[in-house]
C-alpha cells in the first residue's frame, strides 16, 4: 500500500520533536492526525502540513492530561475510519523544583500525560496492529529515563517507565509485524523547559540543546529501520554509557549539581 493511503498519528504535533516527526512524516506522503491541547496552533500547523507536502491532515484537540482523552482519540479516529499505521507518542511535560515544594496536582497531570496517554494509545492502536501484522510505533522517551533526575524526579521516573515499558511490549510483539522503537533525546531546544519552569537550570541555561529537527532526524531513521532504540546525539550517548558504569547515587549528586539554577552559590 502506498503511504498516499497512509495515516500517521502524532500527539504533540504543534511543536519541537513532535512537530518535525509530523513533518518528516508528511514529506513521506503520510496522511495525519495530529493530536494538542491548543486549536488555533493546531488548526495552524494542519494548514501549513496540508499546504506544503499536499497530505490529508486531521487535527484533533485533546487535553491529554484529561484522564478520557487519549481513549477519545481512538474513538475518533476509528468513527472516521482511519486506519492509523504509524503511531508516535511524543506529547510530555516536566516540572522543576525540590519534590517536596511541587505541585502534586501538577505531577499527577504529567504522569497522565507522560505514561497514561502513552499506555492508552500503544494499547488501543498495537491491537490493531497485531490483528493485521503491520505497523510502527515511536515512543518519545528521554535520556532521562536512563539517569537519576534530581530537580526533575518525577518527569526521568516516568521516562524510566516508557523505556522499559516499551522494552517489555516490544518483546512480547517480536514475530508480529509491527516494531516499536524508542527514542531517547536529551537536552533539546524546544518549549519543554519554558512550561517546567526550568530555565534558570544550569542545564538549561548554560548547557548546549539539541536542535529537534535533528533528533526527529534520528528518531524517524531509527522507526524505519525498526530498531529498538535510539540515544539522539554523541553527547547523550557518552551520558549513558558513562552512567551505566558509574553508581547511582554518583550519577544522581552529578544530575543534581547540573540541574541547580544558574544563581545558587551553595556548592
Amino acid at each position: 500500500m502506498a503511504n498516499e493511503q497512509k495515516f500517521a498519528l502524532v500527539t504533540g504535533a504543534t511543536s519541537g520533536i513532535g512537530y518535525e516527526l509530523a513533518k518528516l512524516l508528511a514529506q513521506d506522503k503520510y496522511n495525519l492526525v495530529i493530536v494538542a491541547r491548543n486549536q488555533p496552533e493546531l488548526a495552524s500547523t494542519a494548514a501549513e502540513l496540508t499546504q506544503q507536502y499536499g497530505v490529508r491532515v486531521v487535527p484533533l484537540a485533546k487535553d491529554l492530561f484529561q484522564r478520557q482523552a487519549p481513549f477519545e482519540v481512538y474513538e475518533e479516529v476509528k468513527a472516521q475510519g482511519i486506519e492509523v499505521e504509524v503511531l508516535v507518542n511524543d506529547a510530555g511535560q516536566g516540572q522543576y523544583g525540590e519534590f517536596i515544594e511541587t505541585d502534586i496536582n501538577r505531577e499527577l497531570d504529567i504522569i497522565q500525560l507522560n505514561i497514561g496517554a502513552y499506555v492508552v494509545l500503544t494499547k488501543c492502536f498495537l491491537k490493531e496492529m497485531v490483528a493485521r501484522g503491520s505497523g510502527k510505533i515511536l515512543q518519545v522517551s528521554s535520556i532521562g529515563g536512563e539517569l537519576p533526575g534530581p530537580l526533575q524526579s518525577v518527569y526521568h521516573g516516568t521516562k524510566a517507565f516508557v523505556t522499559s515499558f516499551t522494552e517489555a511490549i516490544r518483546e512480547e510483539t517480536k514475530d508480529s509485524g509491527v516494531t516499536i522503537t524508542a527514542l531517547l533525546p536529551g537536552v533539546t531546544d524546544t518549549d519543554f523547559f519554558r512550561k517546567a519552569d526550568m530555565e534558570q537550570s544550569k542545564l538549561v541555561a548554560e548547557g548546549s540543546k539539541a536542535d529537534p529537527a535533528k533528533v526527529a532526524k534520528d528518531g524517524y531513521e531509527a522507526l524505519l529501520a525498526g530498531k529498538d532504540k535510539i540515544v539522539s546525539g554523541l553527547k547523550n550517548k557518552v551520558q549513558v554509557a558513562i552512567s551505566n558504569v558509574i553508581p547511582d547515587d554518583l550519577v544522581a549528586a552529578n544530575m543534581h549539581q547540573q540541574g541547580k539554577p544558574v544563581d545558587d552559590e551553595s556548592k
